[in-house]
């Protein structure tokens, strides 16, 4: 009998670094699983000179950033290339955090017979109901981390953020929008993997949700309660949408009190959640 193996899916910023507590976790209960690079990011990115040493501000606002050039079908592509070695194995599960939903989308979209099971862990799920600008939105912390914003993106061709501040009122916002739960160490720490640059270049018409394709495959929503980042109502819409339009094909829910980022530093209830996956998908 196949075991699935797990592909694990950043969100924007991050690396797969991010996963690694999630890895060690999943490793220790006999399972098979790798986190995913996304183009651009971890041993790919390129960090502005700016963001070195010291840094210099003004070469952090002006530096011109190479994800320009990524986009949407990048990203499909590098995922698409992981699925077609990791299906040698057996069956796969792709797992996506917060933008990686836009992903995990875009994938099923495009290479349906390639996945197995997708799990979304408070992640985005628009679908062609789904309005651009949910007020559910609305209740959104993450206006909270706007000071860290080290670049006009017009100027550099990319989002940028500064994830090394030192600032306290910067800090306390990244704590209370993202990891309120958590401790300042566990924040720091968590800022650490964080890459400077994201890609502005999304196709939202790829990564919206197609019933005939992606509405195939079996899913999981794993809904942080405590998340502040991307609030509670907007995962119930996410959910809410993508079974209106699939539904003799419906998310399977389950809940883990956790803050926008804890369930990856504290991985136990969220393994949880992947056992149970592993059982269904043989």
């Amino acid at each position: 009998m196949s075991t699935p193996t797990f592909l694990l899916v950043p969100g924007a910023f991050c690396n797969a670094a991010c996963w690694g507590p999630a890895l060690r976790e999943l490793a220790l209960r006999g399972h098979r699983a790798l986190a995913v690079d996304l183009p651009g990011h971890g041993f790919d990115a390129a960090i502005p000179w700016g963001y070195l040493g010291e840094q210099d501000a003004v070469a952090l606002a002006t530096e011109s950033s190479p994800m320009n050039t990524i986009g949407t079908g990048d990203d499909v592509a590098a995922v698409t290339a992981l699925l077609r070695r990791a299906r040698e194995h057996g069956p796969t599960v792709l797992v996506g955090a917060s933008r990686a939903g836009l992903t995990l989308n875009a994938v099923g979209n495009a290479e349906p017979g390639l996945v197995d099971h997708l799990v979304y862990a408070s992640a985005h799920c628009p679908v062609p109901r789904t309005p651009a600008n949910p007020p559910e939105m609305e209740a959104s912390l993450l206006h909270l981390a706007e000071g860290i914003a080290a670049a006009n993106p017009a100027d550099v061709g990319a989002l940028r953020m500064n994830w090394r501040t030192a600032d306290p009122d910067h800090l306390l916002g990244l704590q209370t929008a993202l990891l309120a739960d958590g401790t300042r160490a566990e924040l720091l720490a968590y800022l650490h993997t964080q890459d400077p640059d994201e890609s502005l270049n999304v196709d939202m018409g790829a990564a919206t949700a197609d019933g005939r394709t992606w509405g195939t495959i079996p899913r999981t929503y794993v809904r942080l309660t405590e998340d502040r980042a991307l609030p509670l109502p907007m995962q119930d819409r996410y959910i809410a949408d993508a079974d209106a339009l699939t539904p003799d094909n419906r998310f399977d829910v389950h809940d883990i009190a956790s803050s926008h980022l804890r369930f990856q530093i504290h991985p136990g209830a969220f393994a949880d959640v992947l056992d149970g996956v592993a059982a269904r998908v043989r």
